[in-house]
């Protein structure tokens, strides 16, 4: 995943690509959990896993 991340401009374009539009009153709350899923994103790729029944595990819903 990329260093840099702009939630504000993710949403933009995830609004561009599918054609949706995001009432301005729940703007702030889309980018901010898009802003969350991303953050623990990058904190389950840090962890090392020692091999594939441990990566496995972690991704069981």
């Amino acid at each position: 995943m990329s260093e840099t991340f702009d939630a504000k401009a993710h949403v933009i374009h995830m609004q561009t690509l599918n054609q949706l539009t995001i009432e301005d009153d729940w703007r702030s709350e889309v980018e901010a959990h898009i802003a969350a899923t991303k953050k623990a994103a990058d904190l389950l790729l840090s962890f090392p896993l020692d091999d594939a029944e441990e990566a496995a595990s972690v991704f069981v819903p």
